[in-house]
């Protein structure tokens, strides 16, 4: 009698397929693989599968499933030996009990963290907005208390630090960015911060530019390669602070907004004193809802070596508004740089179709183009004829275009 048992296609699987695999399952998915057999349950303890992770939480109950304090904390106390990579996503609470939700949780994920020592080199947290009134001064509190707990006292190995949109009171906000200037001290000279983004860090209507504590916080942090700021933080002294403190900056990237204070000024050599102490600085710039030519030439100086340039403009009816003025004059400037070009350009009452090619034409290193506009049928057309003739290096045109009636948008790529 043959006694041979048939192996199946599963048990063949070299063990970095399993792995590849197992990256795809929930939690509770991985938890029935591991009981399959005694090699899916080691291959599952691997730490490869669990130096990552991501929680979105929204201080909601749901009876279809684990709670989201108990699933943080749980993985935490049982895995977080293993992380690596923590990203927290926060839908923002409308109400105290939402907020008060959300509270423990954060807080028992920071605690549980620094219990096991988790090995963290990224952390991201997004979207607190503790500026809301449902968090009230004492959750507000202290949250920012356990994040500087957390920083002093937890990972070892931090690399990424991402705060975007805490919305933090200017006071707390410098004694958390005080945390991660003494959390990179204690890494020190294994290891440094080489990545921050404090996009939306304080609240919003917090004129930082008076601020000279934010450049001498920031001129502490030795090894920044990538940094990313809102608007309202720079000022000459910033910059200024950024070229002297030893950094080679690769990558600035800039979010400004019609509702944050950006009326400051800031010099072109201070711009240039930055690029020489960092001749490789790529600076990404995000504009939403700035379209007065005043404010677009106090913020895009000549001097900025800019990659990249987002803008989303508002509808307006005013005829005074018009985007030819950078179309024709201030993007130009950055026609030896400019890789990635996102425009929403709102014109209602104008043609821009021969300033936007005239733009793409001048533009030797661009690669990307995105434009929401109202447009001819035919500037699709001569783009593409431009793209080909002068043999670009721009290999994606993504144009939305808008008709009059009906006003529906159709996409070409």
């Amino acid at each position: 009698m043959d006694t041979q048992v048939e192996i199946g296609e599963w048990e063949m699987l070299p063990d970095v397929c399993l792995l590849h695999i197992f990256k795809y399952l929930s939690d509770g998915d991985r938890s029935r693989a591991s009981l399959v057999c005694h090699h899916w349950h080691k291959i599952m303890r691997l730490p490869c599968l669990w130096r990552c992770r991501s929680f979105h939480l929204s201080g909601r109950l749901s009876k279809y499933k684990q709670s989201e304090h108990l699933s943080a904390v749980s993985y935490a106390d049982n895995l977080g030996v293993f992380l690596e990579s923590l990203e927290v996503t926060v839908c923002p609470p409308r109400s105290v009990v939402l907020a008060q939700r959300l509270h423990n949780t954060i807080c028992g994920l920071l605690n549980t963290l620094v219990r096991v020592q988790a090995p963290l080199k990224s952390l991201s947290i997004v979207r607190l907005e503790l500026d809301r009134s449902s968090w009230g001064q004492g959750l507000r509190n202290t949250l920012v208390n356990k994040l500087i707990y957390f920083l002093l006292e937890g990972p070892s190995r931090l690399k990424n630090i991402c705060l975007i949109r805490i919305r933090t009171e200017t006071q707390q906000g410098l004694e958390l960015l005080s945390a991660i200037v003494q959390n990179q001290r204690n890494l020190s000279p294994f290891c440094s911060l080489s990545s921050l983004d404090l996009r939306g860090f304080f609240s919003a209507t917090v004129p930082n530019q008076l601020n000279r504590s934010i450049p001498q916080t920031l001129q502490k942090l030795q090894g920044l390669t990538h940094l990313a700021l809102s608007y309202s933080w720079l000022s000459d002294e910033l910059l200024l602070a950024l070229s002297e403190n030893g950094n080679f900056l690769e990558s600035f990237s800039l979010y400004c907004t019609q509702n944050e204070p950006h009326q400051q000024v800031v010099y072109g050599y201070s711009w240039a004193t930055l690029v020489s102490s960092s001749p490789d600085l790529k600076v990404r710039l995000t504009l939403e809802q700035i379209v007065d030519t005043h404010e677009l030439v106090r913020i895009l100086l000549p001097e900025i070596p800019l990659v990249e340039y987002n803008m989303t403009a508002f509808y307006s009816i005013d005829e005074n508004c018009s985007a030819k003025p950078l179309l024709q004059t201030i993007l130009p400037w950055y026609r030896h740089s400019l890789q990635n070009l996102t425009l929403d350009l709102s014109n209602c009452s104008e043609s821009l179709d021969d300033e936007l090619l005239e733009l793409v034409n001048v533009c030797e290193c661009l690669v990307d183009l995105r434009v929401w506009a109202f447009l001819e049928i035919s500037t699709v057309s001569r783009l593409l004829h431009i793209r080909m003739t002068k043999r670009m290096s721009l290999n994606k045109i993504k144009v939305r275009k808008q008709g009059d009636i009906p006003r529906k948008a159709t996409e070409i790529q």
